[in-house]
């Protein structure tokens, strides 16, 4: 692994960052990223972006880091313990947009690259991402149109790959204490370097760059609908359920806070407002109640 090709890897993110803000900024009339550079002790930093209490996005963080450590987390070593005394490198853009209008959904993507190294061995690497969609009032036109596009993604690297990186999105963003999923699915991958280098790197830019394509025509479509206060009260509870999952299963807040990373910024995904109720129930028969009947389950959305 070569000096060349990470920093081809953080030319790719770092561009990725600004292309993704441009787009979302151009959803907006005045509201505008601003954006917070850090530097973490041990080595790195980042640059975190985020646009508050804009007329479409009530907060959209797009963060980019790039640190260094003298040993990985052991979020990155569980599975690999043979890594555990390895120096590392990991760099990616990760982004939680969280709109005002509940009609419109909540959207994550992340994209990344680790390399672990050691003296006079060779060097571990791996890249992983994915993207995955939280509706709060789905429309199966959207949802459909959201896997479209990330099967679009992974069509230049064979058949098997959306599948198997769909349904690897499905059984990762899955609350266990709840027994439903985050949302309705997308792609997530980990852990990928059985393919070479270039053939990898070039499927994280293809996860990359199809996240606004399959994001913005829904914003886009959604983002003037007409909702009031029960709309907006199922929106802030629902909302509760992506706390939950960023704070007990998020593999990558865990790496963040546990290599010391800067807390403002990995905690950028949480939503600015959020409600609890105890043991509440939708209506039967209601809006709210279709989410739980017919979304938050895993199934084959483009078959079914």
């Amino acid at each position: 692994m070569n000096t060349h090709n990470i920093e081809a890897v953080k030319d790719y993110l770092l561009t990725l960052q600004d292309q993704i803000c441009a787009a979302l900024e151009q959803e907006e009339d005045d509201a505008r990223f601003i954006e917070d550079p850090w530097q973490r002790a041990e080595g790195g930093g980042g640059r975190t972006r985020v646009l508050a209490n804009g007329s479409v996005f009530e907060q959209a963080g797009v963060n980019f880091s790039h640190v260094s450590g003298f040993k990985l987390p052991p979020s990155a070593t569980a599975k690999r313990p043979e890594l555990a005394d390895r120096q590392f490198q990991a760099m990616g853009v990760s982004l939680v947009i969280h709109p005002l209008n509940p009609y419109v959904p909540t959207s994550h993507a992340n994209v990344r690259f680790l390399i672990a190294e050691k003296p006079g061995e060779a060097d571990v690497w791996w890249f992983g991402g994915g993207f995955d969609l939280t509706p709060y009032y789905p429309f199966r036109e959207d949802v459909l149109h959201w896997h479209r596009t990330a099967k679009a993604a992974c069509e230049p690297f064979g058949e098997a790959v959306y599948p198997t990186y769909k349904k690897w999105c499905d059984d990762y963003f899955f609350l266990k204490h709840r027994n439903e999923t985050r949302g309705v699915g997308g792609l997530f991958f980990d852990d990928l370097n059985e393919w070479g280098f270039d053939k990898a790197f070039a499927f994280m830019q293809s996860v990359g760059n199809h996240y606004i394509p399959a994001y913005l025509p829904i914003v886009q479509k959604r983002k003037n609908t007409p909702y009031g206060e029960r709309e907006r009260e199922f929106q802030l509870y629902r909302r509760g359920r992506y706390v939950e999952f960023n704070l007990v299963y998020d593999r990558g807040t865990l790496f963040g806070l546990q290599s010391g990373g800067r807390t403002e910024s990995i905690l950028m995904s949480m939503p600015p407002a959020a409600h609890w109720r105890y043991n509440w129930q939708p209506e039967a028969d209601s809006p709210e109640a279709e989410l739980y009947a017919h979304y938050l389950k895993p199934q084959d959305w483009l078959e079914s």
